[in-house]
């Protein structure tokens, strides 16, 4: 295990210990390791106060290594229909045994890992590169461009994106109904629709403020708010999920 994976295991131990204590419908997935960057500053430290930098053809810039912290583990209450609400309290009872993203399948939308995100923002696309969960990535177009009209289902959706001012809006469509919303197995369909508004209110912080609605599996939409931290000198590490894949084995349900 290297020094980097080693830290990540020992700051983990705090997560876990306080997803253990959160309300089971609040906690989200595995908070196994917890990603520290270069090392230089961990999670806890403040980010740098100032004004919101803005790109070169005046929009909010997101760029940069955003660190999530416990806004991980952020969904709230979703008024599920009956069906999803049975299968929701069955993956519970059973220890969340069958859990994808503990045997290294994509985590899907909007579901996401304690680990650091990186933004990369062009003028036509914006990328999103997480180091958790299968050193996975998302591209949000913002070319114009609608959903595609024989779209297939996915892990991660189709996502197209507009400003609307300061704020990026992001419409994702397209999934498939294999992802779980959290770690104790809240369940979609293939009708989940992922609404996304990314506003930046100061150098420190973004705002993600996300609405789901699915007409199979929820009784209304449901909206919830999530704040990561701006890390300026981490860098997203390559993580290998099956390399060091700890939650498999203890997923043996009851």
């Amino acid at each position: 295990m290297t020094a980097r994976y080693l830290n990540s295991f020992i700051a983990g131990a705090a997560v876990v210990a306080a997803f253990l204590l959160m309300p089971v419908d609040s906690a989200a997935q595995s908070a196994g390791k917890v990603a520290k960057g270069d090392g230089s500053i961990g999670r806890g430290a403040p980010p740098p106060e100032g004004p919101t930098p803005h790109t070169p053809d005046g929009k909010v810039d997101l760029s940069g290594v955003w660190d999530p912290g416990m806004s991980f583990a952020t969904i709230g209450q979703v008024p599920l229909q009956p069906w999803a609400d049975e299968l929701y309290k069955q993956r519970r009872a059973n220890l969340s045994k069958d859990d994808p993203e503990g045997r290294c399948l994509p985590a899907g939308v909007p579901r996401i890992s304690p680990f650091a995100q990186k933004i990369v923002q062009t003028p036509t696309l914006v990328v999103i590169l997480d180091e958790g969960n299968v050193h996975s990535y998302r591209q949000l177009f913002l070319d114009g461009r609608g959903h595609p009209k024989d779209l297939e289902p996915t892990w991660m959706g189709d996502s197209i994106a507009h400003w609307e001012g300061d704020t990026l809006v992001v419409d994702s469509v397209g999934f498939n109904d294999l992802t779980w919303m959290n770690g104790q197995g809240l369940p979609h369909s293939d009708q989940l629709h992922v609404i996304e508004r990314y506003s930046r209110p100061d150098l420190g912080h973004l705002d993600v403020e996300i609405t789901l609605e699915d007409s199979k599996a929820f009784t209304k939409s449901h909206s919830f708010k999530r704040t990561y931290l701006y890390r300026p000198n981490w860098e997203i590490k390559e993580y290998v999920c099956n390399e060091f894949n700890v939650d498999a084995e203890h997923l043996v349900g009851k």
